[in-house]
């Protein structure tokens, strides 16, 4: 998580030459070249499940990353991890049982409609929409990631599902983007792929394999606070107070609501 939020805000400063699609489209781009040169996918070791699992999991993967870079472009660092984060949560929500998990949704919809503070009529709407797109595809991203991480041994599946994301991501970005790429640019964008997606992704998948996704996104609930303490002491985004209780509501759902949640083994290998 730390890796993701500092990968982020060195990201924000490259928006206005890129524009979100293509600071997404950089990093995923070196994310693909460094996985597959550093992993080296052996295909004929795959089954076909898990080379399909692979390949949405790069759609997901491209899906949330440009989603969430052009949410960030509109919000604020805190915001729009948090309004994100209603994607886990509400896979929390569909892997719980019982009236109790109608509590966990209300909870982050007050946290939500504190962090916009729409009363103020200044809300962006775009940005919003960009955010909850992200959420979306953040849900599909962590069940994927389970499903690569028992289908496929090692990190074999990254280096599928990472390339993938690059070429749709170059599908949607490359022709906007590519004449304003300078070499400067590129050499950065090397060094925030290896903060994020590498390093980070890499790392949820094999926390995925370890934990259920009840303990995996009761640890991922703490992201919105990061992201807040670091648009806070790099970005210098002051919160008022009412995004900030609007953020501890939307951790507090998603602890809540992911205790209450648990894996689903439908047969997966090394379930």
């Amino acid at each position: 998580m730390l890796c993701v939020q500092l990968g982020l805000a060195a990201s924000v400063g490259m928006l206005d030459e890129l524009g979100p699609a293509g600071v997404a489209w950089l990093r995923l781009g070196w994310a693909g070249v460094i996985l597959l040169l550093v992993v080296r996918p052996r295909w004929g070791s795959m089954t076909r499940r898990g080379l399909q699992a692979s390949v949405l999991l790069g759609i997901a993967t491209a899906g949330v990353t440009m989603l969430f870079m052009a949410a960030v472009a509109r919000l604020p660092l805190g915001t729009a991890s948090a309004l994100e984060f209603l994607g886990p949560l509400g896979v929390a929500v569909a892997h719980s049982t019982g009236l109790r998990k109608l509590v966990w949704p209300a909870l982050a919809g007050v946290g939500v409609l504190l962090m916009t503070e729409p009363w103020h009529g200044s809300v962006d709407l775009i940005g919003i929409g960009f955010a909850l797109g992200a959420a979306l595809c953040w849900a599909a991203y962590i069940l994927l990631t389970q499903r690569v991480g028992d289908e496929v041994s090692g990190l074999q599946g990254l280096a599928v599902s990472m390339p993938v994301a690059a070429l749709v991501a170059t599908v949607f970005a490359a022709p906007s983007t590519a004449g304003s790429l300078t070499w400067p640019l590129v050499a950065w964008g090397l060094g925030l792929a290896i903060l994020l997606p590498t390093i980070p992704f890499t790392l949820e998948l094999l926390a995925l394999r370890r934990l259920t996704t009840a303990a995996f996104g009761t640890l991922m609930s703490l992201e919105p606070a990061i992201a807040l303490l670091i648009g806070l002491v790099f970005l210098h985004q002051q919160p008022t107070l009412a995004p900030v209780v609007g953020i501890a509501f939307v951790v507090a759902a998603g602890i809540g609501a992911e205790r209450s949640g648990g894996r689903l083994e439908h047969g997966l290998a090394g379930s």
